[in-house]
């Protein structure tokens, strides 16, 4: 295998108002755009040719991305007119391929951070003689996703919509969002229309008595779709427990990218990311999360599991908690933000504007 689709759909924009400068897989993660960490696990696993296909804002990752040179890959981009649906999607880059019939194409998608061996994906495959073959993975409740059962070899038995019952939980296997298709495959996909490859391609291919083969790999699986989601993602690159060759330092509890100032007593833990240019003052303690470059958190402030965005301003002893400030935000002093509160990019809150515990 030597060449991928990477499936860069429009589920990027359920991040705002994380920013509304760039697309959420541009947003960094763990000091690169998160685009960076896919791009490198492929070239990893031996893909020398993408195709990125994208309903939404090309002209922001091709600048960045060029041809894919500084990432050892040759990138292409295309540029849906419409919204085609990941199945609609992949059958629009097909004349960019160049691979053989035969040959397997590896299809994945942007908004998953994954530990996948994607290798083992592909000769699992290859072994199997199989049309297509899909990273399965377990998780503890399944009645969120789609539920792919198998058989004692593998071999994908049915699709099922998400179970209402508990009798309807026949497994605790969901697709996880990589595939390898046959590249003959790819061509049966119908052209110019939304194609569902969860809803149409794959059932569609079981029907015709086509080869499935499913392939479960229980290492970490996280769906970036939501703002938490994302700054624990990027959290968990920096600590390691989600790989990826593209984290620019060493592994641990935070990395201070180049220009940032951190004050000697404040404290940074848990995957903690400060982008270049961002201040952090005094006795300030941030777990988890995620400061953008340029960003400035202010003395005695207490940020966890929370998204500061570039050029944004946190004031002194705020406590932010689950939050996401965008970019740009002037958050003053003395605040208490605490789970799901979003603050627009550019907005202004006043010192000690919304508070939880008492005022003395």
């Amino acid at each position: 295998m030597t060449e991928a689709i990477l499936l860069v759909g429009g589920k990027g924009t359920r991040l705002r108002p994380l920013t509304v400068h760039t697309p959420k897989p541009m947003v960094q993660a763990a000091g690169v755009p998160f685009l960076t960490h896919q791009l490198a696990r492929a070239r990893a696993a031996g893909v020398e040719h993408i195709v990125l296909a994208t309903s939404y804002l090309a002209e922001v990752f091709e600048p960045y991305f060029g041809d894919g040179s500084s990432l050892g890959l040759s990138i292409e981009y295309v540029t849906e007119e419409e919204p085609l649906g990941t199945g609609g999607a992949i059958r629009n880059v097909a004349s960019r391929l160049h691979s053989g019939p035969e040959d397997p194409v590896l299809i994945f998608n942007g908004d998953i951070l994954t530990g996948l061996d994607i290798r083992a994906l592909v000769e699992t495959h290859t072994t199997s003689g199989a049309d297509v073959s899909l990273h399965l993975t377990r998780v503890d409740d399944p009645r969120a996703f789609g539920l792919v059962p198998t058989d004692d070899t593998g071999r994908v038995l049915a699709f099922l919509e998400k179970p209402q019952t508990p009798e309807e939980i026949v497994t605790d296997q969901i697709n996880a969002g990589a595939y390898v298709f046959r590249r003959s495959v790819i061509d049966t996909i119908p052209a110019d229309r939304p194609v569902s490859v969860e809803r149409e391609t794959f059932p569609g291919l079981l029907a015709s008595g086509a080869h499935l083969q499913g392939m479960v790999d229980s290492t970490y699986w996280l769906d970036l779709g939501t703002p938490g989601a994302f700054v624990r993602g990027s959290a968990d690159l920096v600590t390691g427990r989600a790989p990826s060759p593209a984290v620019p330092g060493r592994c641990g509890d935070r990395l201070v990218l180049p220009t940032a100032r951190v004050a000697p007593d404040a404290k940074l833990v848990g995957g903690t990311v400060v982008g270049e240019g961002a201040l952090v003052g005094a006795g300030a303690r941030i777990s988890g999360s995620t400061i953008l470059p340029g960003a400035v958190i202010g003395p005695g402030a207490v940020v966890t599991s929370s998204f500061v965005g570039a050029g944004a301003r946190v004031g002194a002893r705020t406590a932010l908690t689950g939050a996401v400030i965008g970019d740009g935000a002037d958050v003053g002093a003395d605040n208490e933000l605490h789970e799901g509160v979003r603050v627009w990019c550019g907005a202004t809150l006043p010192d000690a504007a919304i508070r939880f515990s008492s005022d003395q």
